[in-house]
């Protein structure tokens, strides 16, 4: 126990932007978690009587356009924030550091084609293609999940991918094949745990995409719509009413949203130094 203490101590003071970036996170994970115990109120319940009721001992954020109390529907945000973010974060890996480990490997025409792909998900402005293809396939969750995970996959293989090829060039790969390792072993057991770490360190930046990408979406009146507490469809809503002088509708979960991406981004920094030897020596 004192020594995982002590290890776990010596990575936060060696990471202390990346460990308060996890300490964020976790917190919004919580509030995720919980929100059913910790909202006052049910999150679509319209309170005809208090509509954009200004902030009070009752609606500590006030209440929004259809009455509906802003605290609860942002506590419930942070479970669309995570129910959208780890999803789009484990196909975007399940699907990208296959074809990025084998595009490394193999190399020739496999890679050419492999890159071919990806650059045909990266020529279009991400946020333009999901619109597009959230519009004519349907506005619900799953396709917001999908169409943003889709156009995550590309970022996965081209990480892994020069990490493989890093590997390739230090001679570990002619090593492997000269002691006889088949093809499954040298992926799995030699390159695939020693290509992750790029991975890896995506892992929370990725998710901040996510976020900010459903969000933008919603925003613009794509995906999750009004009533669900989705931050994006919250901010949308309060939009109209900011020159009204209501400005809790809108700028609380526009608060709460960013706060969320910065913490994940500040993992993600984290996560880099971590993992990355050489950034770490240069950080201190």
């Amino acid at each position: 126990m004192n020594t995982a203490l002590r290890r776990a101590k010596a990575l936060i003071l060696s990471t202390p932007v990346g460990a308060a970036g996890l300490a964020i996170v976790l917190l919004y994970a919580l509030v995720a978690l919980f929100a059913p115990a910790l909202a006052p109120h049910p999150p679509i319940k319209a309170f005809a009587d208090s509509v954009l009721a200004a902030p009070d001992a009752q609606f500590w954020f006030g209440t929004d356009g259809n009455g509906m109390d802003v605290f609860s529907r942002i506590l419930y945000g942070a479970r669309y924030a995570f129910g959208i973010s780890i999803p789009v974060l484990a196909i975007g890996m399940v699907c990208g550091v296959p074809i990025g480990l084998i595009a490394g490997y193999r190399g020739g025409w496999v890679d050419e084609l492999a890159l071919r792909l990806m650059d045909v998900l990266r020529v279009f402005p991400s946020i333009v293609l999901a619109l597009a293809i959230v519009a004519a396939t349907g506005q619900t969750l799953a396709n917001v999940v999908i169409v943003i995970a889709i156009l995550d996959i590309a970022v996965f293989v081209r990480v892994v991918r020069a990490e493989v090829l890093t590997l390739r060039a230090s001679g570990m790969v002619d090593a492997a094949i000269n002691a006889g390792n088949p093809t499954w072993r040298i992926l799995l057991v030699h390159l695939l745990p020693n290509s992750l770490r790029g991975a890896l360190a995506q892992m929370p930046i990725r998710m901040a995409w996510a976020v900010r990408v459903s969000a933008t979406l919603a925003f613009i009146g794509v995906g999750v719509q009004v009533p669900e507490p989705e931050w994006g469809a919250m901010i949308r809503e309060g939009s109209e009413y900011v020159i009204s002088g209501e400005w809790w509708v809108a700028l609380l979960p526009g608060t709460a949203l960013v706060i969320l991406v910065i913490a994940l981004s500040m993992l993600g920094d984290g996560l880099s130094d971590l993992l990355d030897p050489r950034r770490a020596g240069r950080a201190r």
